[in-house]
């Protein structure tokens, strides 16, 4: 089943972005990912948002997939360029199958899915 790495990301330092973005991504090829969103500023319909705030959203075949990509090799040296490039909330979620084999990203709980 699939899962999700979403990630709320402010650039502190746009030469050392550029090193994490070239490092990260071929990690998240490495490990079977793929992105969905890159670095967009979203645009806001409810609630407030941090002004220059971007979001990237990553899917990878599975969580273990997904675990094991932030826990790898590849992707270290790009995780300490993070620490200071970059201010950011990193969320892992998995997704759900349904029975016509579509997949969704999965609720949480307490959260109406309704409009």
């Amino acid at each position: 089943m699939a899962a999700y790495s979403l990630t709320e990301v402010e650039i502190l330092n746009e030469a050392d972005a550029q090193q994490y973005a070239a490092l990260a991504n071929a990690a998240v090829a490495h490990h079977g990912g793929r992105f969905l969103v890159l670095a967009a500023e979203p645009t806001v319909v409810e609630g407030d948002w941090p002004a220059h705030q971007r979001i990237v959203l990553i899917e990878f075949p599975s969580l273990p997939r997904l675990q094991a990509w932030y826990d790898s090799s590849e992707y270290a040296p790009a995780r300490v360029i993070a620490d200071t490039a970059l201010r950011r909330r990193l969320l892992f979620a998995e997704g759900v199958e349904h029975q016509d084999g579509t997949r969704t990203p999965k609720p949480s709980s307490g959260v109406s899915t309704r409009r």
